[in-house]
């Protein structure tokens, strides 16, 4: 199973764009997770770590247009790595998390889902009257 759920806030405003081919939409975000803790001796420690995220379909659509920098939310989906060689021909990896819901955890107190039908698609979902 490859399933990853995370809580944290938003380090810059979510980026949507389309893609060329396919003019699927597209969304990124960068989430930031801070565990905080006591050492041994009582003082406060705290580490924070950045999550790359991708939308895509209708989830990445309403990620663009109702995120912004600093908003706490909860993405649930799966890890994807990637691997490629760099200009120099030295091998790079980069490990996103493909979202598959998205909830917007409000300050005062709202909780607003964000996860519309069929996000898992890049297409939208079909209208009732479609004939078959």
């Amino acid at each position: 199973m490859n399933k990853t759920m995370i809580i944290g806030n938003l380090g810059n405003d979510p980026e949507l764009h389309y893609t060329k081919n396919s003019a699927a939409p597209v969304t990124t975000l960068s989430i930031a997770t801070t565990e905080r803790w006591k050492d041994a001796d009582g003082n406060k420690q705290e580490q924070t770590d950045w999550h790359r995220v991708v939308a895509w379909g209708g989830l990445a659509i309403v990620c663009g247009e109702h995120l912004h920098k600093g908003d706490k939310v909860y993405i649930e989906g799966r890890l994807r790595t990637r691997k490629w060689d760099d200009q120099e021909g030295i091998t790079r990896y980069t490990t996103v998390i493909i979202a598959r819901e998205m909830e917007m955890l409000g300050g005062n107190g709202d909780r607003n889902t964000g996860t519309p039908p069929n996000s898992d698609t890049a297409e939208p979902p079909l209208p009732d009257d479609v004939p078959f």
